[in-house]
């Protein structure tokens, strides 16, 4: 009789951390966006998308670049018969190119920033407070 009573007042309890935070990950997903952003969230969002347009756009005219200049040196190298003049003018564009990549992303950095520098500061300011 004494077991039987044992047997009925089992309780099985079990936490485990990373489940409870994936549940706050997935719960995140189907609130509204507004609800659960904090000013320091829209801080680090702001800050993170001029560098991440400035990033593609740079990424994408170096890889363009790249692109232009491995034809050339193709076209010099395996058509030298042929192709070779071709090949190195159109090599020298892609490195022209490619060396507008990088200040072309100091370029928008400093747009985007100057964009959005008022939204940056207000955030700022009442999170200082």
């Amino acid at each position: 009789m004494g077991n039987n009573n044992n047997n009925n007042n089992n309780f099985n309890y079990t936490y485990s951390a990373p489940e409870q935070e994936e549940i706050k990950k997935i719960r995140a997903k189907y609130t509204p966006k507004n609800e659960t952003v904090s000013k320091m969230e829209q801080l680090r969002n702001l800050d993170r998308s001029v560098t991440n347009k400035a990033m593609i756009i740079s990424l994408t005219v170096g890889i363009i670049g790249t692109l232009i200049l491995g034809f050339g040196m193709s076209c010099s190298m395996v058509w030298t018969d042929k192709l070779f003049v071709v090949g190195i003018i159109v090599g020298i564009v892609g490195i022209a190119i490619l060396s507008v990549a990088y200040p072309l992303y100091n370029r928008t950095i400093k747009k985007e920033r100057a964009k959005i520098a008022p939204q940056i500061l207000k955030l700022t300011e009442e999170l200082e407070k």
